[in-house]
C-alpha cells in the first residue's frame, strides 16, 4: 500500500488482483445489480489509487479501510438512488457465464437468497455482507460500518430473523446453501 501511494502502478496492480473479488461480491450483495456492483467496485479501486497516499499503517488494516472504502460508496448509492426494495422484486440475474460472483451465486436457490437480502434495509445487509459472505469477524465489521461490535450484533439478529422469516417457505429447498441453521448461526 505504501508503494501505492507514492505512485507505483504495479503495487497498485497487484492491490487490485489480490482485492477485486471479495470487493465486487461485497458491492454485489449490497447493490444487488451486477452493472451497479462492478461500478462500485471500479470506483473502489480509483479511490484506493487517489487517496493510497493517505493510508497509514498504523490505522486500520488495510482489508478493512479497503471495505470501508467500497460499503461507504454503495450506501451512498443506495441513498442517491432513493431506491426502496420491493419486497416483490428480485435483484437482476447474474449472467450465467463464470464470473467473479460464481462462487456466491449456485443456481435458483442463491437466487433466492440473493432476494431476501436485497429487502433488508442497507445497514442490516451491510451486516450480513461483511460477517456472513466476506467471513469477517464482527469486530472488523464494526470498524467498517463504524458502529460499536454490540451494533453489528444487534443488526445481525434483526437481518437474520427478518431472512429466516422471509426464506421459511424456500427450507426444504435450501438445503446445502444459507440454510436455516446456516442464518441464524452466523457470527
Amino acid at each position: 500500500m505504501r508503494l501505492a501511494g507514492r505512485g507505483d502502478r504495479a503495487a497498485a496492480t497487484l492491490l487490485i488482483e489480490r482485492h477485486t473479488d471479495k470487493i465486487y461480491a461485497g458491492c454485489f450483495r449490497m447493490l444487488g445489480e451486477r452493472a451497479s456492483a462492478e461500478d462500485a467496485a471500479q470506483e473502489t479501486f480509483l479511490r484506493l489509487w487517489k487517496n493510497a497516499h493517505r493510508w497509514k499503517p498504523q490505522g486500520a488494516k488495510f482489508e478493512t479501510w479497503l471495505y470501508r472504502v467500497a460499503m461507504n460508496y454503495c450506501l451512498d448509492q443506495l441513498r442517491k438512488s432513493g431506491r426502496e426494495i420491493n419486497e416483490d422484486a428480485a435483484p437482476e440475474r447474474a449472467d450465467p457465464a463464470p464470473g467473479p460472483a460464481d462462487n456466491y451465486f449456485a443456481g435458483e436457490q442463491s437466487f433466492a437468497i440473493a432476494a431476501a437480502l436485497a429487502t433488508l434495509p442497507d445497514r442490516q445487509r451491510l451486516a450480513i455482507t461483511l460477517c456472513h459472505f466476506q467471513e469477517l469477524s464482527n469486530i472488523e465489521a464494526a470498524a467498517i460500518m463504524e458502529v460499536s461490535v454490540e451494533a453489528v450484533e444487534s443488526l445481525l439478529a434483526r437481518a437474520r430473523r427478518t431472512l429466516r422469516d422471509r426464506l421459511a417457505p424456500m427450507k426444504p429447498y435450501l438445503t446445502g446453501t444459507m440454510s436455516d441453521d446456516a442464518i441464524t448461526n452466523t457470527s
